[in-house]
Protein backbone atom coordinates (compact mmCIF):
# COMPACT_ATOMS: atom_id res chain seq x y z
CA UNK A 1 0.00 0.00 0.00
CA UNK A 2 1.56 3.27 -1.15
CA UNK A 3 0.85 6.09 1.30
CA UNK A 4 1.65 9.80 1.28
CA UNK A 5 5.17 11.15 1.81
CA UNK A 6 6.73 8.18 0.01
CA UNK A 7 5.73 5.64 2.67
CA UNK A 8 5.14 2.03 1.58
CA UNK A 9 3.08 -0.06 4.02
CA UNK A 10 3.00 -3.87 3.65
CA UNK A 11 0.86 -6.19 5.77
CA UNK A 12 2.76 -9.38 6.68
CA UNK A 13 -0.28 -11.05 8.21
CA UNK A 14 -1.84 -10.91 11.67
CA UNK A 15 -0.57 -7.64 13.22
CA UNK A 16 2.83 -7.48 11.52
CA UNK A 17 3.63 -4.61 9.16
CA UNK A 18 6.64 -3.49 7.17
CA UNK A 19 7.10 0.24 6.62
CA UNK A 20 9.52 1.46 3.96
CA UNK A 21 10.56 5.04 3.25
CA UNK A 22 13.72 6.71 1.95
CA UNK A 23 15.56 3.40 1.76
CA UNK A 24 14.73 2.44 5.34
CA UNK A 25 12.76 -0.56 6.58
CA UNK A 26 10.80 -0.65 9.84
CA UNK A 27 8.82 -3.59 11.28
CA UNK A 28 5.87 -3.37 13.65
CA UNK A 29 5.13 -6.43 15.83
CA UNK A 30 7.63 -8.74 14.09
CA UNK A 31 5.95 -12.14 14.31
CA UNK A 32 7.39 -13.93 11.27
CA UNK A 33 8.34 -17.48 12.30
CA UNK A 34 5.22 -19.58 12.78
CA UNK A 35 2.91 -16.86 11.50
CA UNK A 36 0.59 -18.75 9.10
CA UNK A 37 -0.64 -15.49 7.59
CA UNK A 38 2.82 -14.26 6.56
CA UNK A 39 3.68 -15.12 2.93
CA UNK A 40 6.94 -17.03 2.54
CA UNK A 41 8.17 -14.42 0.05
CA UNK A 42 8.01 -11.73 2.77
CA UNK A 43 9.72 -13.61 5.60
CA UNK A 44 13.27 -12.40 4.95
CA UNK A 45 14.71 -8.90 5.03
CA UNK A 46 17.79 -7.39 3.44
CA UNK A 47 18.01 -4.91 6.29
CA UNK A 48 16.01 -3.57 9.22
CA UNK A 49 16.49 -0.07 10.59
CA UNK A 50 13.94 -0.29 13.38
CA UNK A 51 11.52 -2.67 15.10
CA UNK A 52 8.47 -1.33 16.95
CA UNK A 53 6.61 -3.51 19.46
CA UNK A 54 3.10 -2.71 20.70
CA UNK A 55 3.13 -5.20 23.60
CA UNK A 56 4.70 -8.37 24.92
CA UNK A 57 2.45 -11.18 23.73
CA UNK A 58 4.25 -13.83 21.67
CA UNK A 59 2.32 -13.11 18.48
CA UNK A 60 3.56 -9.49 18.60
CA UNK A 61 7.06 -9.56 20.06
CA UNK A 62 7.63 -12.62 17.86
CA UNK A 63 11.06 -12.70 16.22
CA UNK A 64 12.27 -9.43 17.74
CA UNK A 65 15.30 -10.96 19.46
CA UNK A 66 16.55 -12.94 16.46
CA UNK A 67 15.92 -10.13 13.98
CA UNK A 68 17.59 -7.59 16.26
CA UNK A 69 20.71 -9.72 16.56
CA UNK A 70 20.78 -10.30 12.81
CA UNK A 71 20.22 -6.72 11.61
CA UNK A 72 21.11 -4.49 14.62
CA UNK A 73 18.08 -2.19 14.29
CA UNK A 74 16.78 0.25 16.87
CA UNK A 75 14.09 -1.61 18.86
CA UNK A 76 11.33 0.42 20.48
CA UNK A 77 8.79 -0.80 23.03
CA UNK A 78 7.50 -0.35 26.56
CA UNK A 79 10.32 0.04 29.07
CA UNK A 80 9.67 -3.42 30.57
CA UNK A 81 9.92 -4.99 27.12
CA UNK A 82 13.10 -3.03 26.39
CA UNK A 83 14.67 -4.27 29.62
CA UNK A 84 13.70 -7.85 28.78
CA UNK A 85 15.20 -7.52 25.30
CA UNK A 86 18.41 -6.13 26.76
CA UNK A 87 18.60 -9.18 28.99
CA UNK A 88 18.39 -11.33 25.85
CA UNK A 89 21.41 -9.56 24.38
CA UNK A 90 19.58 -7.09 22.17
CA UNK A 91 21.48 -3.84 21.67
CA UNK A 92 19.89 -0.50 20.77
CA UNK A 93 16.65 -1.23 22.64
CA UNK A 94 14.81 1.97 23.56
CA UNK A 95 12.29 1.77 26.38
CA UNK A 96 9.43 4.23 26.51
CA UNK A 97 6.01 4.60 28.08
CA UNK A 98 2.55 5.89 27.29
CA UNK A 99 2.54 9.49 26.12
CA UNK A 100 6.22 9.42 25.22
CA UNK A 101 7.62 10.02 21.73
CA UNK A 102 10.93 8.93 20.23
CA UNK A 103 12.35 9.95 16.85
CA UNK A 104 13.91 7.20 14.75
CA UNK A 105 15.61 8.23 11.51
CA UNK A 106 12.99 10.83 10.65
CA UNK A 107 9.94 8.94 11.93
CA UNK A 108 8.28 9.85 15.23
CA UNK A 109 6.83 6.99 17.29
CA UNK A 110 4.46 7.77 20.15
CA UNK A 111 3.27 5.18 22.67
CA UNK A 112 -0.40 5.57 23.51
CA UNK A 113 -2.62 3.67 25.90
CA UNK A 114 -4.67 0.59 25.06
CA UNK A 115 -7.15 -1.74 26.72
CA UNK A 116 -5.49 -5.17 26.68
CA UNK A 117 -3.14 -7.34 28.73
CA UNK A 118 0.55 -8.04 28.17
CA UNK A 119 3.04 -10.75 29.08
CA UNK A 120 5.00 -8.14 31.01
CA UNK A 121 4.13 -6.11 34.10
CA UNK A 122 2.59 -3.16 32.27
CA UNK A 123 -0.65 -3.19 30.31
CA UNK A 124 -0.66 -3.11 26.54
CA UNK A 125 0.39 -0.01 24.65
CA UNK A 126 -0.17 0.95 21.06
CA UNK A 127 1.92 3.00 18.67
CA UNK A 128 1.14 6.13 16.70
CA UNK A 129 3.62 6.88 13.91
CA UNK A 130 4.07 10.23 12.23
CA UNK A 131 6.10 11.38 9.27
CA UNK A 132 3.66 13.88 7.89
CA UNK A 133 1.30 10.94 7.28
CA UNK A 134 0.11 9.54 10.62
CA UNK A 135 -0.53 5.83 11.29
CA UNK A 136 -2.17 4.44 14.43
CA UNK A 137 -1.38 0.77 15.14
CA UNK A 138 -3.90 -0.38 17.74
CA UNK A 139 -2.13 -3.60 18.76
CA UNK A 140 -4.65 -5.92 20.42
CA UNK A 141 -6.80 -3.29 22.06
CA UNK A 142 -10.48 -3.36 22.81
CA UNK A 143 -12.46 -0.23 22.02
CA UNK A 144 -12.34 2.35 24.85
CA UNK A 145 -13.60 5.89 25.28
CA UNK A 146 -10.19 7.59 25.26
CA UNK A 147 -9.77 6.66 21.61
CA UNK A 148 -11.57 9.95 21.06
CA UNK A 149 -8.68 11.72 22.80
CA UNK A 150 -6.15 9.80 20.69
CA UNK A 151 -8.01 10.95 17.60
CA UNK A 152 -8.15 14.56 18.76
CA UNK A 153 -4.49 14.79 19.75
CA UNK A 154 -2.77 12.70 17.08
CA UNK A 155 -5.31 12.93 14.23
CA UNK A 156 -4.29 9.70 12.47
CA UNK A 157 -4.71 9.42 8.71
CA UNK A 158 -4.86 5.61 8.90
CA UNK A 159 -5.77 3.23 11.73
CA UNK A 160 -4.69 -0.42 11.85
CA UNK A 161 -7.46 -1.97 13.96
CA UNK A 162 -7.81 -5.56 15.24
CA UNK A 163 -11.12 -7.19 14.32
CA UNK A 164 -10.63 -10.90 15.07
CA UNK A 165 -12.70 -10.99 18.28
CA UNK A 166 -12.02 -13.40 21.20
CA UNK A 167 -8.60 -11.90 22.11
CA UNK A 168 -9.31 -8.41 20.73
CA UNK A 169 -12.29 -6.36 19.73
CA UNK A 170 -14.44 -7.66 16.90
CA UNK A 171 -15.71 -5.90 13.76
CA UNK A 172 -18.57 -4.09 15.53
CA UNK A 173 -16.26 -2.63 18.17
CA UNK A 174 -13.63 -1.77 15.56
CA UNK A 175 -16.21 0.15 13.54
CA UNK A 176 -17.10 2.14 16.65
CA UNK A 177 -13.39 2.68 17.38
CA UNK A 178 -13.00 4.19 13.92
CA UNK A 179 -15.78 6.63 14.75
CA UNK A 180 -14.15 7.60 18.04
CA UNK A 181 -10.81 8.13 16.31
CA UNK A 182 -12.50 10.09 13.51
CA UNK A 183 -10.03 8.44 11.15
CA UNK A 184 -10.61 8.58 7.37
CA UNK A 185 -9.26 5.09 6.61
CA UNK A 186 -8.72 1.80 8.45
CA UNK A 187 -6.96 -1.49 7.74
CA UNK A 188 -8.41 -4.52 9.60
CA UNK A 189 -5.75 -6.66 11.32
CA UNK A 190 -5.43 -9.60 13.74
CA UNK A 191 -8.05 -11.82 12.10
CA UNK A 192 -8.17 -15.18 10.35
CA UNK A 193 -4.87 -16.38 11.80
CA UNK A 194 -6.44 -18.95 14.14
CA UNK A 195 -9.91 -20.57 14.15
CA UNK A 196 -10.79 -18.62 17.31
CA UNK A 197 -10.45 -15.32 15.44
CA UNK A 198 -13.85 -15.33 13.79
CA UNK A 199 -14.07 -11.66 12.88
CA UNK A 200 -13.43 -10.86 9.22
CA UNK A 201 -12.90 -7.71 7.20
CA UNK A 202 -16.14 -8.35 5.30
CA UNK A 203 -18.01 -7.95 8.61
CA UNK A 204 -16.70 -4.40 9.05
CA UNK A 205 -18.80 -3.03 6.22
CA UNK A 206 -21.98 -4.34 7.83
Amino acid sequence: MKLNNGIQLTWLGHSTFKIEFEGQTFLIDPWITGNPSCPDTLKTFDKLNAILITHGHADHIGDAVDLAKQHSPTVVGMVEISNWLGGKGVENAIGMNKGGTVSINGLNATMVTANHSSSFTEDDGTISLSRGYKIYHAGDTNVFGDMRIIGEIYQPDLALLPIGDHFTMGPREAAYAAQLLNVPAIVPIHYGTFPLLTGHRTHCAS
